[in-house]
């Protein structure tokens, strides 16, 4: 299975009641073969507009915060745990997560990350643990089926809420090592699947 084909099978999703308001569907981008990806919470105005993840206000400061880090954006592969916008820029109820994550399996099986970071309380609370709250876990390395999973802040946390910032900036310090330690040990390490 091929990252174009899950997202060619699903340009079209109906599967729950987020589709009526969309204006795109927005599945992700980046590189299909990166061991890094990351897992925003839903597409905003500017992302349903465009149809790319992560182009907003909030998006520029995840460019940023990745240039930073020495992470170049195309090299790892952007996405959210819902793939249209909840309206008004919501949180995302949890059985729209429970529907959209079916194409998020299909991502992961796709790409076969090694390292997961999820940005902010939903897909935190979708990938690792329900009852998970981000201010208690962001920062810490999670291990589930040998993938390495880390939530930290939304870039949009941060631009309301500045202290966080470096809190932030030392998740992304251990996100780079992490990084920059799968890289260096090859893509012949990278034979477990995510299962999620």
């Amino acid at each position: 299975m091929d990252l174009e084909s899950v997202h060619r099978r699903h340009a079209d999703c109906t599967r729950c009641p987020l589709h009526r308001g969309r204006t795109r569907i927005v599945l992700g981008e980046g590189n299909p073969r990166s061991p890094l990806m990351f897992v925003g919470e839903g597409p905003g105005a500017d992302e349903d507009r465009q149809g790319r993840p992560f182009v907003g206000r909030a998006g520029q400061l995840l460019t940023r915060m990745l240039e930073a880090a020495e992470i170049p954006r195309e090299e790892v592969f952007i996405t959210n745990i819902v793939k249209c916008r909840p309206p008004g820029n919501r949180t995302p109820h949890e059985e729209e997560m429970n529907t959209c994550i079916t194409i998020l399996r299909e991502q992961f099986l796709a790409i076969r990350p090694r390292l997961i970071v999820t940005l902010g309380s939903a897909p935190t609370r979708a990938l690792i643990d329900p009852r998970a709250r981000i201010t208690r876990i962001r920062g810490r390395w999670i291990e589930r089926k040998g993938i390495r999973m880390m939530p930290t802040f939304h870039p949009a946390y941060l631009l309301r809420n500045p202290a966080g910032k470096r809190d932030a900036w030392e998740d992304f310090q251990a996100i780079r090592d992490a990084y920059r330690e799968v890289l260096a040990g090859g893509n012949g390490q990278r034979k477990r699947t995510a299962e999620i």
